[in-house]
């Protein structure tokens, strides 16, 4: 098994700002890369808040946010990123982008850096085949949001080797996540049975069958679901929920997978959710209000 000590990270975004969090309090040395500058600064803004709700729950001590914040850096090189032991991709769920990041980092990566994605969706013997080191390249996927989910999903490519999955099932879970290890199949577990379930949702409101705030409430008292599926969507971010219907739909060629009319409308309309504000809920004021 291979021995990480350092985490480089490119996509500094809201998994990416996550996993960098985790993986600084866990005790490695983390490089943060995005190409936006200005999400790195965020990113970086967002973990200390983080870190900082964390102390005033008693969940980590100050002196451990200090020496967490410390292990951060940010880097807009991505030679820095290939000579960590462990290279993450966590960019946006497209497989063209992620692609093109392993492509950029080839030529910076040292001999035994492992290549690891956080897709939630696409498959991993794609990606895997895109690079130079198939066996050594493996699927982390962090559940959102990364510092309270306690969830990681661990994916073999058909090329992984066992010293890979091995190496990735014991830093998941140095981290103190609980690790399920899932196949290479569209979506792989989590969102194979909750992605679907939202897009039912969403039919559920395109067909009037309920309205936002009726199909919520009756998941949340009537399912003892803690965020009703529309909320939960808006909350992943309904182009997310869109690309990874689009994944399902297209790699297992089943009707059931067909993303609703009304989701698409609202990625077209760029209501993507509570990260632009608005979604199926507006969250521009002091409470959130159903936008049907």
């Amino acid at each position: 098994m291979a021995e990480i000590k350092t985490v480089g990270i490119v996509g500094a975004g809201q998994m990416g700002s996550g996993i960098a969090h985790v993986c600084a309090l866990a005790g490695y040395d983390v490089r943060l890369n995005d190409l936006d500058p200005d999400r790195v600064k965020e990113g970086l803004l967002q973990i200390e808040r983080n870190m900082v709700r964390q102390v005033s729950r008693g969940l980590i001590t100050p002196e451990a946010m200090e020496a967490g914040l410390k292990r951060i850096s940010a880097t807009s090189d991505l030679a820095e990123i290939g000579q960590s032991d462990l290279a993450i991709e966590a960019a946006t769920e497209n497989e063209e982008i992620k692609k093109a990041i392993f492509k950029s980092l080839h030529p910076y990566l040292k001999p035994d850096t492992l290549l690891a994605s956080n897709t939630s969706s696409i498959s991993i013997t794609r990606l895997a085949s895109s690079t130079d080191r198939p066996e050594r390249f493996i699927g982390l996927h962090f559940m959102n949001p990364v510092p309270l989910m306690k969830l990681v999903e661990i994916i073999r490519g058909i090329a992984t080797d066992v010293g890979t999955y091995e190496t990735a099932v014991t830093f998941a879970r140095s981290l103190g996540k609980t690790t399920a290890n899932a196949e290479d199949f569209p979506a792989f577990i989590v969102n194979r049975v909750l992605v679907p379930m939202i897009n039912e949702a969403i039919y559920t409101l395109y067909e009037g069958v309920g309205t936002v705030e009726a199909i919520d409430t009756a998941m949340k008292l009537g399912a003892n679901h803690p965020m009703g599926p529309l909320e939960l969507g808006d909350f992943i971010g309904l182009d997310t929920i869109l690309s990874i219907m689009n994944v399902l739909h297209d790699g297992l060629a089943d009707s059931k997978y067909r993303p609703c009319p009304l989701l698409v409308k609202y990625v077209e309309a760029g209501w993507l959710g509570k990260k632009v504000g608005r979604g199926f809920y507006d969250y521009r004021g002091d409470t959130p209000v159903p936008t049907r």
